[in-house]
């Protein structure tokens, strides 16, 4: 029985441990999250610690405790943003059924990503981070964090690609940097006219030719256009 007793109150320790371990990240994820809906709803400068706290159902005190100021806040819903956009593509891509497991496929969710919320709220921080300079620091590598992410993804995704080396990083910043451009007038129009989706069709054609499926191997020489942007320059 001695024994027996000496044990019980660790247990209850531990368990205690680990439902305030349980409550902080729950706190930490609904304050995150929060500041993202801010983020796009309200923009930078409309977004505030005391709105996050409200939104988030949380006490001024417990987002105090978690995110002391506005600055640290964001730079934690940053890092928050960036994992959940990987891992939900990930995951989406493997949802997908197998003839869509393709590079056609995943520039189709990539361009669900640009245009979702979490994508607003970070395009929200470049934009304001124009002007402020406190914000320009912590958003200065965005950019080339978000293209980090996207070749670590296309490179698990697409290993064999037998394009030239420097050719995929070239060829992502491109992709990247016209997703930002058309998820711009995306954010304005919706894509009332058709252009957005148009040039999407084009872009994934040549994709298409240039990653072909590893059943469709005929498909790299269909595109004389695809083949010469792949195709290496002069030494």
């Amino acid at each position: 029985m001695s024994v027996s007793t000496r044990r019980r109150p660790a247990r209850g320790r531990g368990a205690s441990r680990r439902t305030q371990e349980e409550r902080r990240t729950r706190t930490q994820r609904l304050l995150l999250d929060a500041t993202m809906e801010c983020l796009v709803e309200l923009g930078w400068s409309g977004t505030s610690t005391t709105e996050v706290a409200r939104r988030a159902g949380v006490s001024r005190g417990a987002q105090q405790h978690h995110y002391p100021t506005k600055m640290v806040l964001v730079a934690a819903a940053v890092e928050h943003l960036l994992e959940q956009q990987r891992l939900a593509y990930e995951s989406a891509f493997a949802d997908l059924p197998p003839e869509r497991r393709n590079v056609e496929g995943a520039l189709d969710l990539l361009w669900e990503v640009f245009r979702g919320r979490p994508a607003r709220a970070l395009l929200e921080l470049a934009v304001a981070a124009r002007t402020d300079e406190e914000l320009r620091l912590l958003c200065r590598d965005l950019n080339e964090r978000i293209l980090q992410v996207i070749l670590e993804v296309f490179d698990r995704l697409f290993p064999r690609t037998g394009l030239p080396e420097d050719f995929v990083p070239t060829a992502l910043r491109a992709v990247f940097a016209m997703f930002i451009g058309l998820s711009v007038q995306n954010a304005l129009d919706d894509d009332e006219r058709g252009h957005q989706e148009a040039v999407l069709t084009q872009v994934k054609s040549i994709a298409r030719v240039l990653v072909p499926d590893h059943d469709d191997p005929g498909r790299a020489s269909s595109c004389p256009a695809a083949d010469a942007l792949a195709r290496p320059g002069p030494a």
